[in-house]
């Protein structure tokens, strides 16, 4: 079932702007046709985690645990993952979209592991009470969130990362949707970052590019036009500011085409791609010591 576009621009508006859930259903009801459609249409879309997931929590292949520290006097919380092997390895944060540190990032963070760092699930929700499990309670509390304060909570958390016993003091970050976003944010005030990895997330303060030291990979959906707009005022910005940098824009899919826990929005092959060049370049930059 491929869904009208108008279905997907909606519920790309309701994911990010603040559009009450019944207006949204209202709405989704019309486009669809009825009541019973939205719903249908509303299952491809909304996201499934079990479906998703790759990487049991229990596989023998890793160390997981909660984290639950101060780092510099910030508070953290969070999923750190690491695999069993000996030796040093890079350390990688994993930035959550706007619906927390959730089982689908959970999941991914796993996944970052398995390719060979150290990596954290930071759960910048926590000065808020924490991720909750309803999405949509999540999503609300986005608003209260200061850039400033995600920064700070990001930039401990890299420290931590660095200060491991098994790492080469080098550390990276990806980030998805609001994550992404938080990425460029992160890069503007953290001289430490190595590398940074945008999966479709808004550019930053451009007055503040020429602040980044960090190496980035910057991954856009063609489809997301809200996005792609902003693009060529940062690419002329990283340029000027002669900010190593790489933008990459996949055609044919949508905002969120990494997550497959939607099912309609999920694009494999460009999901396959856009990964594999993000554990690369992380490993590139944080790999040696």
């Amino acid at each position: 079932m491929s869904l009208d576009r108008r279905i997907v621009e909606l519920y790309d508006e309701y994911t990010h702007r603040p559009l009450a859930r019944r207006d949204f259903m209202n709405r989704l009801a019309v486009l669809a046709g009825s009541a019973a459609a939205a719903q249908a249409a509303l299952a491809l879309l909304e996201p499934n985690y079990a479906q998703a997931q790759q990487i049991a929590p229990d596989d023998a292949r890793l160390t997981t645990s909660r984290l639950d520290q101060s780092v510099g006097g910030v508070a953290l919380k969070g999923y750190l993952c690491a695999p069993r092997s000996a030796g040093t390895r890079g350390g990688v944060l994993v930035i959550h979209e706007n619906r927390g540190l959730n089982p689908h990032i959970e999941d991914v963070t796993r996944r970052m592991a398995l390719a060979g760092f150290t990596a954290l699930g930071l759960d910048f929700l926590a000065p808020l009470g924490g991720t909750p499990a309803d999405p949509d309670a999540a999503r609300a509390l986005f608003p209260q969130l200061s850039v400033d304060a995600a920064v700070t909570q990001g930039r401990a958390a890299l420290t931590f990362l660095a200060a491991r016993p098994d790492a080469t003091g080098k550390t990276g970050a990806v980030g998805f949707c609001w994550g992404g976003g938080t990425v460029n944010d992160i890069a503007v005030a953290a001289p430490e970052l190595a590398a940074g990895v945008v999966f479709y997330g808004r550019s930053p303060e451009l007055a503040k590019v020429g602040q980044i030291k960090a190496r980035l990979l910057i991954q856009h959906a063609a489809r997301d036009t809200r996005l792609i707009q902003m693009l060529p005022a940062y690419e002329a910005a990283l340029r000027t500011a002669a900010v190593r940098h790489e933008i990459v824009i996949y055609p044919d899919v949508d905002h969120a085409f990494h997550n497959d826990t939607s099912a309609e929005r999920y694009n494999a092959a460009a999901a396959r791609t856009a990964w594999e060049r993000a554990v690369a370049f992380l490993a590139a930059e944080t790999g040696a010591a």
